[in-house]
This record gives C-alpha cells, structure tokens and sequence, in this order.
C-alpha cells in the first residue's frame, strides 16, 4: 500500500522492538508507520514485516533525546503530510534494577532523559501536529514502590504524570491522550526485570498490541 493511498498516519517511538515494534505492526494495516528508534536494522525488520502485512512505513533512525533531531522530524511530517493522525509513545530505558542507595549516577542521568524529559520535549512537538482530532498512547509500568525498582519506577511515574496531566488538559479540546496499561509481555524490558521468568506464560506483544487498540476505538 503506497503512502499516497493511506488515510491516516502514525508516529511510533520506541518503535524497532517489544510493544512499539507490535503496536505499528498492528497499525499498519490502517496506518502509514512513521517509526523512530535507534537501531536501523530493527527498524529495517520492522519495515519488511509492515510491508508483508501490505502496510507502508517511513524509517527515522534517531535518538528520542536529540530534541534538535525530533524537531526536524515533526517539521519534515508537517511539511510532508500537514498531521498525524496517533502518536504511540513507547520508547522506554530500562535500568539495571538496583537498590534505592546504590543507584548508579549515570543510569540515572540515562534513564531520566529518555523517560521523562524526552517525553516532557515530545509532547509540544507532536501536540500540534495531532491537533484536536488525533490521539497520543502513552503506556504505564507500575512499579511504585517495589524493591530495586526505585529509578525506573520513579521515571515511569513521572511520564505518566505528564501524560496523565496533558490528557486532562485536552478532554474538551483534544487530542484524545491515552494511558493505557499492557499485560505483562515477554519483552527484552520485562526479560532484564525478570531474569529466568517463565515467557511463556506471558502475552505475547502482538495480542496486547491489538486488545489496546480496541480501546481506543
């Protein structure tokens, strides 16, 4: 399916794996999938698999927390489509689980930067683009207050916050903000929170993508 002949588009960040890998598989099928990550073969990957579903995707190979890099991208998705129809905001850093007193400095730095001040500089690059019809998905981890969990917990926290705040903030005047939360998935993320878990009693992340989709329907 050419991008001329598709109808809607979406951004996905955080898009070459686990959830965002399978959320724009899901969206293909409706959506042009304009895919942000790091690493290009996976999105390459990604892009093979979309097409096989007879979807299109655009390939971004960037860093979430170049704020000039994303700004060129939403001005060339402006200048290029004038919309997005969704923003699915799934790039997320894990960090090593460790105890609250022995927190690594720079995992911290790393995990605060692209968790939380990533998001906090998206959401007013992307907001304008989806403007009052357009939906952003956000996706919680709750994780407040468990062992070793305290740096990744309180990221997460924060970006929902925001997201949870932007989403109140639109009721009435758009865009529709979401923050849903998936079923436990046997990601690369969850496989460094829970080493030696048994993965196949978990969900697979394409049946997740899809049954979170339905809400937003």
């Amino acid at each position: 399916m050419s991008v001329a002949a598709q109808t809607k588009l979406a951004l996905v960040t955080g898009a070459s794996r686990g959830l965002g890998a399978a959320m724009a598989e899901a969206l293909a099928p409706t959506h042009h999938i304009i895919a942000v990550a790091r690493t290009t073969g996976a999105l390459e990957e990604l892009d093979d698999r979309i097409k096989q579903l007879g979807g299109s995707a655009t390939l971004a190979p960037m860093d979430i927390t170049k704020a000039d890099a994303m700004a060129h991208l939403c001005r060339s998705i402006h200048d290029r489509w004038g919309k997005l129809d969704m923003w699915v905001h799934s790039a997320i850093h894990a960090p090593p689980l460790a105890p609250a007193d022995h927190i690594d400095a720079r995992d911290w730095q790393k995990t605060v930067d692209i968790n939380v001040t990533a998001t906090a500089v998206l959401i007013p690059m992307v907001a304008p683009l989806l403007g009052a019809d357009g939906q952003a998905v956000f996706f919680d981890d709750p994780h407040v207050g468990e062992k070793f969990f305290g740096a990744y917990a309180a990221s997460k926290s924060a970006q929902v916050a925001l997201a949870g705040a932007w989403a109140a903030e639109t009721t009435r005047i758009g865009p529709r903000v979401h923050v849903l939360t998936p079923d436990p998935m046997p990601t690369a993320t969850r496989a460094r929170f829970f080493p030696g878990e048994d993965r196949d009693a978990l969900t697979p992340a394409g049946d997740v993508a899809k049954r979170l989709l339905l809400q937003l329907r």
